[in-house]
């Protein structure tokens, strides 16, 4: 059962970096390059505790089909999103967010599950947990690119409509 934590500065209010990480239009911006789509559940705008989003996307050449729920949830400060269906066995991504001198820490603590039992213990250490570990990376320099920017007006005057 890997585990990755993530620790990223962003030089931002934490009301800010909380809404564009909830941002289902971030997260399409972020994951561009796997053609990520919102196909159910909530597809655009801020997503709240109960929601789900279903993903469709292609990772590692495969297009996958990916359901998560918002299962706890506390703004500005945390909230948790988990699998209810996909290519995973499990999982659960926890997002916590501490005021910081200039800014914003984000913690994100991603825990799953593969597949596939052995099999799956073993993309894990051949090429899985890297591929996850530079995914969440990648979608933490947008958010802070948007965030230390005029980019999260766009977004988040998008989300109030």
């Amino acid at each position: 059962m890997p585990r990755i934590e993530l620790k990223t500065r962003i030089h931002a209010p934490r009301e800010i970096v909380f809404d564009l990480i909830r941002s289902i239009d971030v997260h399409k911006y972020s994951a561009a390059q796997t053609n990520e789509e919102a196909i159910a559940g909530v597809t655009s705008g801020l997503i709240e505790l109960g929601e789900t989003v279903t993903w469709r996307a292609k990772h590692l050449g495969v297009t996958q089909t990916l359901t998560s729920k918002i299962t706890a949830f506390k703004r500005p400060e945390y909230f948790v999103d988990e699998m209810v269906s996909g290519a995973f066995k499990r999982f659960k991504h926890a997002h916590i967010l501490e005021e910081i001198q200039g800014g914003t820490l984000v913690t994100d603590i991603f825990d799953y599950t593969s597949p596939l039992g052995i099999l799956g213990k073993l993309a894990d250490v051949l090429f899985l947990e890297n591929y996850m570990t530079q995914f969440l990376i990648k979608r933490n320099e947008v958010i802070k690119e948007f965030s230390e920017s005029d980019k999260w007006k766009e977004i988040l005057l998008l989300a109030e409509g």
